[in-house]
């Protein structure tokens, strides 16, 4: 026999099943809400995709030039530097303008124009050797550049293979620095100055050419690595810290990657001495 509910019993069934209704039109709301919306993730993936427009490869230069007089190294190797800045200039437009433009768009704003500053440039670097030696011929045939439409960059401008460590033309400033030779960063710590060394450096044989210019282009690289402590380091240490933290360590490197450059030298010519006096670098304030 059943019990009919108290009257406050059945007020207190209703008031639940009606806040359960709520609840459940609520979540079929939500539920609605959040398929309709993409997520998050997606939408970050889809902008990594359309931000890779590929990457621009050109055609190695160094390792295709013949044995270069030590008069015209420092000019031939900024040349090479150019090269490879004219590259990664290309290549960061190539990344900005992602979308604009029509089909030929990547081919006549950008290639195009990369092509013939890689034309001029490459000239000069014939045009310094044949001052004083048989000028190279047919370089032209290097300066076009292509775009790899499926991924890394598989040479990056004039270095042959970026990354590999074929060096050539990622080739650093004339010796180890940015211009006249000199490698200073202007700042209140004051700037690193090492002595240059490509313009000490004998005539290069064709064969050493990539290994003497990855290592100039090292010794650049430690004196920015070099630089940058500097500036972050402001303040600490004692009186002889500079010394000690960065200019002994900077030295130590220079040395043996001035030793390198001589020992590529010296396998097919004339090993050159006296370059470990080079490797000291001072702080000017």
């Amino acid at each position: 026999m059943s019990r009919a509910l108290p009257k406050y019993n059945k007020r207190r069934v209703a008031i639940i099943g009606g806040a359960a209704a709520v609840a459940l039109s609520g979540a079929v709301i939500a539920g609605s809400a959040l398929a309709g919306t993409p997520s998050k993730s997606s939408g970050d993936n889809a902008r990594t995709l359309a931000a890779s427009p590929g990457t621009i490869t050109c055609q190695d230069v160094a390792s295709k030039l013949p044995a270069i007089p030590a008069s015209a190294q420092a000019e031939v190797t900024r040349n090479l530097t150019l090269l490879q800045t004219q590259i990664q200039e290309a290549d960061n437009r190539l990344q900005s303008t992602v979308g604009q433009g029509g089909p030929n768009f990547v081919n006549n704003a950008i290639l195009g124009p990369l092509k013939d500053k890689r034309v001029s440039t490459i000239n000069r670097i014939a045009t310094a050797i044949g001052r004083t030696a048989a000028k190279p011929t047919g370089l032209d045939a290097l300066a076009p550049c292509t775009l790899n439409a499926g991924g890394a960059n598989t040479g990056n401008g004039n270095a042959g293979k970026a990354g590999s460590g074929a060096a050539a033309n990622t080739a650093a400033p004339s010796a180890d620095t940015a211009a006249g030779g000199q490698a200073a960063g202007a700042s209140a710590a004051g700037t690193i100055t090492c002595p240059d060394v490509a313009s000490k450096l004998p005539a290069i044989p064709a064969s050493a050419q990539a290994e003497v210019t990855r290592n100039l282009t090292l010794l650049q690289t430690q004196i920015q690595e070099a630089d940058n402590r500097l500036q972050s380091t402001v303040g600490q240490g004692g009186p002889n810290f500079v010394n000690n933290a960065i200019l002994g360590p900077l030295k130590d490197k220079r040395v043996s990657t001035i030793n390198r450059i001589a020992t590529a030298i010296g396998r097919t010519a004339a090993k050159p001495t006296g370059l470990d006096s080079l490797a000291a670098c001072t702080l000017t304030k």
